[in-house]
């Protein structure tokens, strides 16, 4: 008598296991992502807590809905949808108008992650994604919003060149010093400590540079993300800001470089899985973000840094595959 068929199910490599878990890992982003969040609450007051209410409420109930229409199990409880909505909420000025907030939680779950086929297929970084879109789409409001969308700015010279300038209010200055006379007006070594320790000029990410690196190293030390990804993002943008006749230190401290580096090019989904793939994805990463920081109309360039590597992780996967293992050259 033969024996029965039994049947196999076959997933797609690679076929490794691991004892972290996705909700598990996410906690750990969430968890290394706090400090920062907590201390832009304190520091900006209900502005930033608006924000990151309405980011992070748009991304969980977009995603439970869309589960609920399509009759899916519900994924919200693997911490991926807070994740994307905390980064986003990150990456905004805390005084942009509310309904703003709302459509950029709608569009980093909807159409960066919901319509590739949810966690693992997206090609993009969600967060990004919603951010992008709400930037081009709606500049001006945010702009028009008081404080030009941030809790506090700086006074502003004429902007030369350029027709209008978005970004952290520190870039914007210096874009503009280099926009009317190629010199700085200001001491940029002067902006260290604000830069680390109490930013009130820029997005709830840029609060604190200091909280976003101390974040990183405790995922980098607990094993969560690479460190190839954010030494080569960091590095790179530091050596360039040098080559562009710009102090380093402030380049990588000012802006979202911080926040990008430790926080959103290391996103397993969208970073290379190769590891000369992700140095070399942190390495672009910091390129464009330097080019557009110089050579751009925006300042503040990482979004649209890490999405344009994004779209290139698997071609840098293809060109980087590692040897297969018991592989040998052939004599022939």
């Amino acid at each position: 008598m033969s024996e029965p068929l039994t049947a196999r199910v076959v997933g797609p490599a690679p076929h490794i296991t691991s004892k972290e878990s996705c909700g598990g890992i996410m906690l750990w982003v969430v968890g290394a992502l706090a400090p920062a969040a907590i201390w832009a609450a304190i520091s900006m007051g209900a502005p930033a807590v608006l924000t990151l209410a309405v980011c992070i409420g748009a991304t969980l109930g977009t995603e439970a809905a869309w589960n609920a229409i399509a009759r899916r199990s519900q994924t919200i409880f693997d911490g991926s949808a807070l994740v994307t909505g905390l980064l986003l909420a990150m990456s905004m000025p805390p005084r942009t108008p509310w309904w703003i907030s709302l459509v950029a939680g709608f569009i980093a779950i909807a159409l960066g992650k919901m319509i590739f086929g949810g966690l693992g297929w997206n090609i993009f970084n969600p967060a990004l994604v919603g951010r992008a879109f709400v930037s081009l789409s709606w500049a001006g409001v945010i702009a028009a919003a008081e404080n030009y969308g941030w809790f506090r700015v700086l006074s502003l010279p004429a902007v030369g060149e350029y027709d209008a300038i978005s970004g952290a209010t520190r870039l914007a200055l210096a874009a503009a010093d280099r926009a009317a006379s190629g010199a700085y007006g200001f001491d940029l070594a002067a902006q260290y400590q604000p830069l680390l320790f109490h930013n009130l000029e820029g997005s709830l990410g840029e609060v604190s540079a200091g909280l976003l690196i101390l974040g990183g190293l405790v995922l980098i030390v607990r094993g969560i993300i690479d460190w190839r990804i954010p030494v080569g993002y960091i590095g790179t943008m530091g050596l360039l800001s040098w080559a562009f006749g710009s102090d380093p230190i402030f380049n990588v401290l000012a802006g979202g470089v911080m926040l990008g580096a430790f926080f959103m090019a290391t996103d397993y989904v969208t970073s290379p899985m190769s590891r000369n793939g992700r140095l070399v994805f942190g390495i672009g990463c910091g390129l464009f973000n330097a080019v557009g920081r110089f050579f751009g109309p925006m300042p503040e360039s990482t979004t649209f840094a890490i999405l344009f590597m994004n779209g290139l992780a698997p071609l840098l996967d293809r060109f980087t595959r590692p040897r297969t293992f018991g592989w040998v050259k052939s004599d022939e």
